[in-house]
């Protein structure tokens, strides 16, 4: 029985230790603020199909809080809405999204 609880006890913590630090999905970049290889900051347009990433509101939990500028889109999380020529282009979803963003008028990035 001693024998069985300390197997159990092993698998338990294995399992534990083996789980991510973060619930942050694998496809971010903090470091170059990017995500799946398209930067997070610079000019973006707003499209109805063919997105880069797919993007959804949300007022809690957001993976990036972003900011909307009207120029000089430099910092991770500024972006620059733009008709033609974007650096990256959305489409608003409600569900499954690539990604989820808090719109914020300072504090930019990472929350």
């Amino acid at each position: 029985m001693l024998t069985l609880l300390t197997c159990f006890g092993t698998l338990i913590a294995l399992l534990i230790v083996s789980m991510p630090a973060s619930a942050e999905p694998a496809n971010f970049d903090r470091e170059a603020c990017a995500f799946e290889g398209f930067s997070l900051n610079g000019d973006v347009q707003v499209v109805d199909s063919f997105p880069d990433i797919k993007v959804q509101l949300v007022e809690s939990f957001p993976d990036l809080k972003v900011q909307i500028v009207d120029s000089f889109p430099d910092q991770c999380g500024q972006w620059k809405m733009v008709d033609s020529f974007p650096d990256l282009k959305i489409q608003y979803v409600e569900s499954f999204p690539d990604i989820k963003v808090k719109l914020v008028t300072s504090f930019p990035g990472w929350p």
